[in-house]
């Protein structure tokens, strides 16, 4: 890793983000951030708060749930529940488990680390590294690390039905470009760069760009950029292995059918994600790690401006470059990604300034009422007040971060 990628960037400004719905498709942000000021530091984190979200997404069904904070040195768990429903043995923030989508920050900043050796261009075709990968030579890298490319989002065919369609593809191995096949036999959901629309598919594609410009593969690439650098000693790229290794905490599904028993998902390839979702770490890790980025500390200043310049989702949800923002009720903006992968929701979310941090994670999927609930972590890590349980719409989601009547991360 370069020292270019090393260095202190001063970052500015801060954001809005919701906890609200977002739409399939949206436009571009024009507003600009604010910096807070020392008379509104954040308020100390609700741990009170926090332990009634996670004891919420016991009730609604996940065997175990956990949160960590990491403030300018102290740091603060909570967990309750089991990490193993046969064994009883009790959830730890110690515990590896798989980070789904939060993959996409790694893969993200790997890019634009390659954008400061000057070896990729955020506005070049993606077709100018992968020759006739793409049927559009106006799909440029920006376009995929911001979800406007249009390219369709295979899981949504591979995860119709959500026990079944992981079943079948919990132990197979995919090459990229097989999955990016899946894609491209749906015609495109917009454009080039007309619209925000979340497809797994687009970092499917970085992946690949990953591994052709640096020559290595995409785990490689993550350990000697960012997990060495960062001293992440539970972070790790294990496909295609089944198991996490270490210790860790199992993961379950709800069925499909009401009634029926949890699916264990814990041992499964994720080769389907790869570079979209198939990293393992555990909450202090990911909290390190975006405390790392929003600080400056693994790329550039212009290149983690380049991360958040955003794209509007809704009126008060945006996604930069493999990045989201969320604004909470109380007006605090946060900054990091979701990860929804079979058995596993993880939040990760830091301040502007990266000293504040938030992991937590369920240990389910396929059910939207705890997808929806373990929102209200990031209201008791950074509001410091009572977090109320997010009431809405508790039809569980299809596939892999996605509920309806919450944002798709």
């Amino acid at each position: 890793m370069t020292s270019a990628t090393l260095r202190r960037a001063t970052v500015s400004g801060a954001v809005l983000l919701s906890l609200l719905a977002v739409p399939a498709h949206a436009t571009a942000d024009e507003r600009g951030d604010t910096v807070p000021t020392a008379a509104t530091a954040l308020p100390a984190p609700d741990l009170t708060g926090l332990r009634g979200v996670l004891r919420t997404a016991l009730r609604q069904g996940a065997p175990g749930a956990m949160a960590r904070i990491d403030d300018r040195g102290t740091v603060r768990r909570v967990v309750t529940g089991v990490a193993d429903r046969r064994t009883g043995r009790t959830i730890s923030t110690r515990d590896r488990f798989r980070i789904g989508s939060v993959t996409k920050t790694f893969s993200a900043v790997v890019l634009l680390q390659l954008v400061d050796e000057k070896k990729l261009r955020l506005d070049a075709p993606v077709n100018r590294y992968l020759p006739g990968l793409l049927p559009d030579d106006r799909i440029t890298v920006r376009h995929v690390l911001s979800h406007r490319s249009g390219l369709y989002d295979y899981t949504n065919d591979m995860f119709a039905r959500s026990v079944p369609g992981f079943e079948a593809v919990r132990t197979k191995v995919f090459t990229y470009r097989q999955l990016v096949n899946r894609s491209l036999r749906h015609a495109r959901t917009n454009r080039p760069g007309a619209a925000y629309s979340y497809s797994n598919t687009n970092f499917v594609v970085a992946g690949m760009l990953i591994e052709k410009l640096t020559g290595r593969s995409v785990g490689t690439a993550y350990q000697s950029r960012i997990i060495e650098p960062l001293k992440l000693r539970d972070t790790l790229y294990a496909h295609p292995d089944t198991k996490i290794p270490g210790r860790h905490t199992r993961g379950y599904m709800s069925p499909d059918t009401a009634g029926a028993a949890l699916v264990d998902a814990t041992r499964q390839t994720t080769s389907w994600a790869q570079s979209a979702g198939a990293l393992i770490s555990t909450t202090g890790d990911l909290n390190t790690f975006l405390s790392a980025l929003l600080g400056g500390k693994l790329v550039s200043a212009k290149s983690l401006g380049q991360m958040q310049r955003w794209w509007k989702v809704n009126s008060t949800t945006a996604y930069g470059l493999g990045l989201r923002r969320r604004t909470l009720s109380c007006g605090v903006s946060v900054y990091g990604h979701t990860g929804a992968v079979q058995g596993y929701y993880t939040y990760a979310f830091t301040s502007k300034d990266g000293k504040r941090s938030l992991s937590a994670l369920a240990t389910t999927s396929n059910n939207g009422a705890v997808l929806n609930t373990m929102m209200g972590t990031l209201e008791s890590a950074f509001c410091g007040k009572r977090a109320a349980t997010v009431r809405g719409s508790a039809v569980v989601e299809r596939y892999e971060d996605v509920a309806p009547g919450v944002a798709r991360d």
